[in-house]
């Protein structure tokens, strides 16, 4: 009789979790649209804000340096006192920024409030916290949240190409008037707001749990040291020592960091944890993915569209080049995809492995084959897949790995890592590339040595992850045996 009881709450408890998922598609289809909709109005920002095309580049850092700022905050904040509040209180930050980048007149208040709409950064982090501790009391936390996070990772590209694709359309339907077009994004993040109040429900956090005020602080200065230092890189070459003395005292900032928190009973971040065999693979490999995810975007633009009269290039213009990211788009979409039904049968550790390597051999392939379109199309839709299934993987595989109380802040690591390792390769891959400036015909286009270079990187991170993967135990990542 006693088995009785068990099947409504077993069926209660899926249904639960599946809806949560349901909400959360919703959550990311907005996260995309944010990431895609502005990247094509920028000319006419630029405009209308009167500022240069290079002054675009502020934007990116500063919102790549907020987020990497307060991601880990805000995660262990979710951990403390409840994921679903601090999901809220992220969304109402976003929508107030999003409403404040609509009516923005001067380039410091536009890069405010770009900025401070960074908080969306967060909300994957929460949700996989949520969606894994809700699915935790049925012995299938790691399962759901992995099957889950292909999903997400869907709906926010998904999100990216609605978007992408909207955003030139409102604008010439509201005769370019480009308030009213950004009014739109500000509209979609204030219902993503109230649909997290009222269809998510709150996790359980652990009680006794405190802020470590002084790691964070620690953790924070050193990031910013380190981002702006990489910024600072991209943007004025290596020749500049100031730039150098910045990395320095930003990876000497990280090791007093490391110090202080091996001697806190309730660290910002568990170091402790970071070292287990199931965490540091998977938070490195965030940090590789991060090179060829956030870093080649912009010389895989500028190759499509320089003069094939150079010797290599494919001499697109701006609407067949956006075709071709809308392509690796739809190759991360598939490789979520793949990655959330095939890690049900085979060992999500194998998977990930096999994910790691389409990326080194999709990049690989761009050393011997990238003068035909199709080419450079396939490399990177072979690319694409293990991206896709990677993005969908690290929170997931974080969350697993991290011991209870600590699975928002472990799953947002994996974003930190993940803008590290894209603000590094961004640094690296400019200065490689304007090192090859004016050594051809154009004085404007870059080397062909030039982009050799960041596809090997790229490569390379690919492959480094597939072998780190490797020491990652075969248990892991598998749901725990019922109590």
């Amino acid at each position: 009789m006693s088995t009785l009881p068990s099947t409504p709450l077993r069926t209660s408890a899926l249904g639960i979790t599946a809806g949560l998922i349901g909400w959360f598609i919703l959550v990311e289809i907005v996260s995309g649209i944010l990431q895609g909709y502005y990247v094509p109005l920028f000319s006419d920002i630029v405009v209308s804000l009167g500022i240069h095309d290079s002054d675009v580049n502020w934007f990116e850092a500063a919102q790549l340096l907020l987020s990497a700022l307060v991601v880990p905050i805000l995660a262990k904040l979710g951990d403390m006192y409840g994921h679903k509040r601090i999901l809220l209180i992220a969304a109402i930050l976003t929508a107030g920024a999003t409403w404040w980048l609509a009516f923005a007149t001067s380039f410091w208040s536009f890069l405010i409030a770009w900025a401070l709409q960074g908080f969306y950064v967060v909300w994957l982090p929460l949700e996989i916290a949520l969606i894994f501790e809700r699915g935790r009391a049925q012995s299938r936390g790691v399962s759901t949240t992995r099957r889950a996070a292909g999903l997400l990772v869907v709906g926010l590209q998904a999100g990216a190409i609605i978007g992408a694709l909207a955003a030139g359309r409102i604008f010439a339907a509201t005769g370019e008037n480009l308030t009213a077009t950004l009014i739109v994004p500000a509209i979609a993040v204030t219902l993503v707001a109230i649909v997290i109040w009222i269809g998510v429900p709150e996790s359980t956090p652990e009680p006794g749990r405190k802020l470590d005020s002084g790691g964070f602080v620690l953790l924070a200065m050193a990031l910013l040291l380190v981002t702006s230092a990489l910024t600072f890189l991209r943007l004025n070459g290596p020749s500049a020592v100031w730039v150098w003395m910045l990395l320095i005292a930003g990876i000497a900032g990280f090791a007093v960091f490391v110090w202080f928190e091996l001697r806190q009973d309730d660290p910002a971040v568990d170091i402790r944890v970071l070292r287990r065999p199931e965490m540091w693979p998977v938070q490195a490999t965030a940090f590789l993915v991060g090179i060829s995810l956030l870093g080649a975007q912009g010389p895989l633009s500028t190759y499509a569209g320089t003069d094939p009269a150079l010797g290599y290039g494919l001499g697109l213009d701006a609407t067949e080049r956006s075709n071709i990211i809308g392509v690796y788009l739809v190759s991360l979409i598939v490789g979520a995809i793949v990655f959330a039904v095939t890690s049900r049968r085979a060992s999500p550790r194998v998977v990930l492995i096999a994910a790691a390597l389409l990326v080194g051999i999709g990049y690989a392939l761009f050393l011997p084959f990238h003068l035909e379109l199709w080419q450079v199309l396939l490399n990177l839709s072979i690319a694409g897949l293990g991206c896709g299934a990677l993005v969908g993987a690290m929170p997931a595989a974080a969350a697993a790995a991290a011991p209870r109380g600590q699975t928002g802040i472990s799953s947002a690591l994996t974003n930190t890592t993940k803008t590290i390792g894209g603000t590094f390769s961004s640094a690296v891959f400019g200065v490689v590339l304007a090192a090859g400036a004016g050594a051809v015909a154009s004085e404007t286009a870059a080397s062909l040595g030039g982009y050799l270079t960041v596809w090997a990187i790229c490569a390379a991170g690919g492959f480094l992850a597939a072998i780190l993967l490797v020491f990652v135990p075969k248990v892991a990542f598998a749901d725990a045996p019922p109590a």
